[in-house]
């Protein structure tokens, strides 16, 4: 019994540390042995594609006017760039903002979700390669000019740029600026992206800034947003799916932890269906390197709740038939982490009281992050739970804290 408790545990953490850290390492490892070029630049591609830059919107008048501004502004011709805003629903004056800020086509839809909102714009879409942004992002002026010149390899079906969270502190809870720590998860994660995309492909891409080509284009689930879904499906039908980190966007971060978690919780609804009935699990179509990317990068990664929670109990079961001391030391680490996760609970609830802002101290962010890892790991399994319990909604609301008071500010040319 104890030996089978130990292949287990070890199983287990060997798994989460493998997810975790071991892939990211073994990634950077390979990619500067034998990793290919970056993706094309635009000086590649003569002349320059048409392109519709498409936004789905959901009751955006704060933002959507200072969107089509910063879409307009980008640097690319403008005879060749076509900027369309779906509107899904919207019950405000969204749609008037974005005629009077100029773009080319305003589409006002019944309430049907981001996704069919995406996929009516695209039907309408005049440009040999659809781009796609959220409301709320601001993209750099060569932002444009970068995501599509990754189209100049005749196999790239997909690219998605490079998101940047930043904090807005003028419209977050007192004291609660500071203790979302979502920027340090998604520096990582756009490392990883990029050690992916040299060597084969990526597994994931991002909401805020990602094109693909007509003939390329998906149309899927409406409970399976494009981010997740897109990359592996290009794979299985024989394109490349790449990351182009000079293809710059930003967008406001959740200000708090707690908000970042149930945001967190509400996208993993939507991205079970996709891991268990959504083609991902099957490797048919993968090449192999990809499909050790996807278990890798996805699956284990999603697993990591369950796979804490078996090394948890395993070990507890292991100290209680005495073991030997190596198990009492693995099991103070993870008590520890869980501790400090809660002590992190105790200083973010003390920054929303205080009426001054503290500052971050080396040892309270380190407590912030345990937080951030147990409240994020977590809501991987309440998704689960959610979408099975009552499934999922196409439809979405903006995310508390991530929309401006007044419009955002627009990058000069």
């Amino acid at each position: 019994m104890s030996a089978a408790l130990e292949i287990l545990f070890w199983l287990a953490a060997g798994l989460i540390v493998w997810t975790q850290l071991g892939y990211a390492l073994a990634l950077a490892f390979l990619a500067r042995l034998v990793g290919r070029a970056p993706a094309p630049t635009p000086a590649h591609r003569e002349p320059p594609p048409t392109v519709s830059l498409i936004v789905a919107a959901h009751d955006e008048q704060g933002s959507i006017a200072a969107k089509v501004a910063n879409a307009l502004a980008l640097e690319y011709p403008r005879e060749l760039l076509e900027v369309i805003v779906a509107c899904d629903g919207c019950e405000d004056a969204t749609a008037a903002h974005a005629r009077e800020a100029g773009a080319d086509l305003v589409l006002e839809l019944p309430r049907g979700g981001k996704v069919r909102a995406q996929d009516a714009a695209v039907e309408r879409a005049k440009g040999e390669i659809v781009a796609f942004s959220d409301a709320n992002s601001i993209w750099e002026p060569g932002a444009l000019e970068a995501l599509v010149g990754a189209f100049a390899e005749e196999r790239v079906g997909y690219a998605c740029g490079q998101v940047r969270f930043f904090r807005d502190s003028a419209r977050a809870p007192r004291g609660s600026a500071a203790t979302n720590q979502e920027g340090v998860y998604w520096r990582y994660e756009m490392a990883v992206r990029g050690w992916e995309s040299r060597l084969s492909s990526i597994t994931a891409g991002n909401g805020a800034i990602y094109a693909t080509r007509r003939a390329s284009y998906l149309v899927v689930d409406p409970i399976m947003g494009h981010d997740l879904s897109f990359p592996y499906r290009m794979v299985k039908r024989g394109w490349r799916a790449v990351y182009v980190p000079p293809a710059r966007a930003s967008e406001r971060m959740v200000p708090s932890i707690e908000g970042e978690r149930a945001r967190k919780r509400r996208m993993m609804s939507h991205t079970w269906p996709i891991v268990l009935r959504g083609g991902m699990l099957s490797p048919r179509g993968y090449p192999l390197g990809y499909a050790l990317m996807i278990l890798s990068h996805r699956v284990l990664r999603y697993a990591t709740p369950f796979l804490h929670s078996v090394a948890l109990v395993a070990n507890i079961a292991l100290v209680a038939g005495g073991a030997g001391s190596l198990y009492t030391v693995t099991l103070g680490l993870q008590l520890a982490l869980l501790a400090a996760a809660g002590l992190g609970g105790v200083t973010e609830i003390g920054r929303h009281s205080s009426s001054t802002r503290i500052p971050v101290s080396a040892s309270v962010r380190v407590l912030l992050v345990c937080r951030y890892y147990v409240l994020t790991t977590g809501s991987l399994a309440f998704g689960l739970w959610d979408w099975l319990r009552h499934g999922t909604d196409a439809t979405w609301e903006a995310a508390e804290g991530t929309r401006p008071a007044d419009p955002p500010p627009v990058p000069a040319r």
